[in-house]
């Protein structure tokens, strides 16, 4: 007791050092929290916007995977460099650099809204020729028809301008920017939180800076929610004119709003870390020199590093440059490591996907508009996540856990909130009442779409479109693809309150249709509406326990992310810290980041019934999908993914006891301090970073620029 209270290992002791208590470290800290919410802030709005996206450039999903990919590729382009050499420079200022990027980058993402044209909103409804308070949704000429129907044959001047520049192009580059900006803030950030704190404080000072981090997504989709209600054009045009509402698959909110909102605030975030100095007194009790095995087990004996550096003297980036292969030789020869890569760039995969489309899912699936289903991330299931990764930071602190029990408490987590997730392939709904998309013009189910199911014999006076996408609820409670299509012959009242009136095709579905009279559209005089129809109240009574099920997945998968975290940063050298956690997001975004929204996608594009088409010709966005083959390939794809990686777990865990096996044979030959040491493993193991760094580490190691 006598050897512990001198040696600092108490608690109360470690909590009370001068290093702990230094202003520059509370700066720091609340402002990489800041930087972690600001760009956690952009990232999710990105998320959000998704479905304004791809509406507003018509493009399918697999191609919105490859924009959201794109941030990941500016990681690529810089972040095994920043987090090598940045480790050695003075890292509050790179991470200054990377915040002005990302704000650069932010705003360049807002600026085709700038340059491109009004939104115009597809439709087949025109203007009738004698009136001009009336629609005609049931053109009789075959002139008409035909120039509905070729609109990519004769393309008009503006047209032609349009087309030749695809302004969603600046929404990739400033993704790239806003990742090659964001790069330092982890690897940097995290390291040097590490260096200038106690180790058994370094896990929940993580955990608090992440749990703000995950702040930033509440406030991105509550963000994506609000300009998603107003309309894409808000103060250009006349709102009474125009007829779609944000519940429309062709509503197209405020997208750009949010990015200029989300640019002043990571340019904001720069601006602490311009004053914070290149280093920090480091902890006194970080000089100890007494090692559990634990400590030592992950270390492989290297040739003497020799600090080539002092205080005084600036670095050498040619040295530094020459010792880079060297090191990432000595890295990836850590097997603990490259297992804990494999796992987590599958899990990665599965998440990223996941997250990436989740709204959609929401959106398609349930009905909800895109508003409701970004409010609902933002307000339920992103504060679960948070609340997770916050205490199993506690329960890490509390408990102590070594390395084994850091692994074995996040695969735990993971494996059970993946049992849970499998009930999500139950909570299923019908699709939606398509006339000619999913269900035939006489009600019957099962209909396999094609362009001609669209036409009919209630149709065939009015010479319809079957490219356009102008959706009306009929009273039969079946939605029909545009006016014409559902034999509407005129109309009343104007804007959002048009009804359509004498819809042959609602006679034609009704049960008493074989009754000549009650088929005759005089007769029975049946309407439409604009818009779908909403969803049964079956698929309405599901939706609120998906709701419950997916914060309870999330929060029991998110206990196990500060633990799985500081696995990482202790199965590494000290001075390979900040090129591991570099290393580790290069690879996770590279084969999980960047392709895992564009597979994801491109599977999802399979599952559409109904694309859309721009006003110059060619596929443009989906309308509507097969949902229950969404649920299967988006839920399937997911889950399968999450079920390989835990193969790799099965193999880590073999590695952790064989490394435990040969440490404990090791302490019994060398003699009874080192068996003492052992047995009071799980006691010591919290100051791992201590030993480790009283090996190789000095505190006058720091150099400077």
């Amino acid at each position: 007791m006598d050897n512990a209270a001198a040696g600092g290992w108490t608690v109360g002791s470690k909590a009370g050092s001068p290093a702990e208590k230094h202003p520059n470290l509370k700066t720091f800290l609340a402002a990489l929290s800041f930087a972690y919410f600001a760009k956690a802030l952009s990232g999710s709005y990105m998320k959000s916007t998704i479905t304004q996206l791809e509406r507003r450039f018509d493009i399918p999903s697999y191609l919105i995977g490859i924009i959201d990919g794109s941030f990941e590729i500016g990681n690529l382009l810089v972040i095994a460099f920043v987090s090598y050499f940045g480790a050695k420079l003075h890292r509050p200022k790179i991470i200054a650099v990377g915040c002005v990027l990302m704000s650069f980058g932010t705003f360049l993402i807002a600026m085709p809204h700038f340059i491109n044209g009004r939104y115009k909103i597809e439709t087949s409804i025109r203007p009738s020729v004698n009136s001009t308070s009336s629609l005609s949704p049931c053109p009789s000429s075959s002139a008409e028809s035909r120039a509905d129907d070729r609109p990519s044959i004769l393309p008009s001047r503006g047209c032609e301008r349009e087309s030749s520049v695809s302004l969603w192009i600046y929404v990739f580059l400033g993704n790239v920017l806003r990742g090659i900006g964001e790069t330092p803030v982890q690897p940097l950030g995290i390291s040097y939180i590490d260096d200038f704190t106690l180790s058994e404080n370094t896990a929940l000072y993580i955990g608090c800076v992440q749990t703000i981090s995950i702040i930033g997504p509440v406030f991105g989709y509550l963000l994506g929610s609000l300009c998603a209600r107003i309309y894409v054009d808000v103060g250009y045009v006349d709102m009474e004119t125009v007829t779609i509402t944000p519940a429309d698959a062709r509503w197209v909110g405020a997208w750009w709003l949010g990015y200029l909102i989300t640019g002043s605030i990571t340019l904001m975030s720069a601006v602490p870390f311009w004053f914070l100095p290149k280093s920090l007194p480091v902890p006194v009790e970080k000089h100890d020199t007494d090692c559990t095995p634990e400590q030592t087990r992950f270390i492989k004996d290297s040739p003497n590093m020799e600090h080539k550096f002092r205080p005084e003297e600036p670095a050498d980036l040619h040295q530094m440059a020459k010792q880079f292969i060297p090191t990432l030789k000595n890295l990836l020869g850590n097997p603990v490591y490259m297992i804990y890569l494999c796992v987590t760039i599958i899990q990665f995969n599965s998440l990223i996907g996941m997250v990436t489309y989740k709204p959609k899912y929401i959106e398609q699936h349930y009905g909800q508009s895109a508003s409701r289903a970004n409010f609902l991330m933002g307000l339920i299931n992103i504060p679960a996540v948070a609340l997770g990764m916050f205490s199993g930071g506690v329960v890490m602190k509390k408990y102590r856990l070594g390395i084994m029990g850091a692994a074995k408490f996040a695969v735990g987590t993971s494996l059970l909130g993946y049992f849970l997730s499998l009930f999500f392939l139950a909570l299923g709904c019908e699709n939606a009442r398509v006339a000619g998309i999913t269900v035939s013009y006489t009600g019957a189910q099962g209909l396999s779409h094609q362009e001609r199911s669209l036409l009919s014999d209630c149709n065939s006076a009015c010479l319809c479109s079957t490219r356009d996408w102008d959706p009306v609820c009929g009273e039969d409670g079946t939605t029909y693809v545009s006016p014409c299509l559902a034999g509407c012959t005129s109309s009343s009242g104007a804007g959002r309150n048009t009804v359509f009136n004498n819809c042959r095709c609602l006679a034609a579905a009704d049960p008493q249709a074989a009754d000549p009279q009650a088929a005759d559209p005089q007769a029975a005089n049946l309407t439409a509406a604009l818009g779908q129809c909403p969803n049964r109240e079956s698929c309405d009574r599901i939706f609120p326990y998906f709701l419950a099920l997916s914060v309870l997945s999330s929060f029991i998968i998110s206990l196990g992310g500060t633990p799985g975290f500081m696995l990482l940063v202790r199965c590494v050298k000290p001075e390979l810290k900040s090129l591991a956690l570099g290393i580790h997001t290069l690879a996770t975004r590279t084969l999980a980041g960047i392709p895992a929204p564009i597979y994801f996608g491109a599977i999802i594009d399979t599952t559409c019934l109904k694309w859309g088409y721009k006003a110059c010709g060619g596929r443009g966005a989906c309308r509507i999908y097969d949902t229950t083959a969404y649920r299967i390939v988006y839920l399937g794809l997911t889950l399968g993914l999450r079920t390989v990686s835990f193969f790799f777990c099965i193999v880590c865990f073999a590695l952790l006891k064989r490394h435990v096996a040969m440490e404990e044979k090791s302490a019994l030959t060398d003699g009874s301090a080192e068996s003492e040491s052992l047995r009071k493993e799980e006691n010591s193991s919290v100051h791992c970073e201590q030993c480790i760094l009283a090996l190789d580490h000095s505190p006058d190691r720091e150099t400077h620029l």
